[in-house]
């Protein structure tokens, strides 16, 4: 199964992928977590001790001009648009909680010379792990969905935006849904995070009604305390992680 999550900054979209990942995990999965977020934090969710030294894809230079078979930053080169990438999962991703990952990182936009080489692993990268790989895979990525292109968005079984009641995560999912249109996605669910009272449900209920809710999550503050202490959400959290589980198993049948 190959899921996408997205959603409005803040509203919790990393640590559910990051349920979701360990959810498929408990269940004796082969898991691999792609952040394709380049405000990235999933190494964190998952537990990762040191995360922030983690090099993105996107920063390594030289593994881009070697696959890519050009110079970083310059303009008007050539370069290959199918770079060899199937090696790289496994080079390139940490293991931790059974659960690979792989940090994509994000591609400067504008000012910068000459940005396909980057984009176009990532692309590629992305591309096969979704199409060519038999894993599980839980890809965070930014409300804007930038590492999928056609082929692979329509190749995703799944695609989940995760909104909190509120206005502005309610835009941002129109937004996406909007994207996930023009992509080709048939498969887009919502899940309902921080929920307070039951009159928070029924606001996102009623101000998304034309959507599908996978499921709702109540606001829980040992995920704050988690990530205080330096921990994964669901080592503090157990009761997040199963309604996660029950959330994978409706996607399976």
């Amino acid at each position: 199964m190959k899921i996408a999550v997205s959603g409005k900054g803040g509203v919790g979209k990393t640590t559910f992928a990051a349920f979701m990942a360990k959810a498929f995990s408990d269940e004796g999965k082969k898991v691999i977590a792609i952040d394709a977020d380049p405000d990235a934090n999933l190494a964190q969710a998952l537990g990762i001790k040191d995360s922030d030294k983690i090099v993105p894809i996107s920063k390594m230079t030289d593994l881009i001009e070697e696959r890519t078979e050009t110079k970083v930053g310059t303009m008007g080169g050539f370069f290959k648009l199918n770079p060899k990438v199937d090696d790289l999962p496994d080079k390139l991703s940490l293991k931790t909680n059974g659960i690979r990952l792989m940090v994509m990182g994000g591609v400067k936009k504008g000012g910068a010379g000459c940005i396909c080489p980057e984009s176009t692993l990532l692309k590629s990268l992305v591309r096969h792990i979704v199409l060519a790989r038999d894993e599980v895979v839980v890809l965070d990525m930014e409300a804007g969905l930038e590492h999928l292109g056609r082929g692979t968005a329509m190749a995703v079984d799944y695609l989940i935006v995760v909104v909190e009641p509120g206005r502005r995560s309610i835009e941002t999912a129109r937004q996406v849904q909007r994207l996930a249109a023009d992509l080709g996605i048939k498969n887009l669910l919502l899940v309902g995070n921080k929920i307070r009272s039951p009159e928070d449900e029924n606001f996102l209920k009623k101000e998304m009604s034309n959507m599908k809710f996978l499921g709702f999550i109540p606001y829980n503050p040992s995920i704050i305390e988690a990530d205080l202490e330096g921990k994964a959400p669901f080592q503090k959290d157990r009761e997040t992680l199963e309604l996660v589980k029950k959330m994978i198993h409706r996607l399976e049948k």
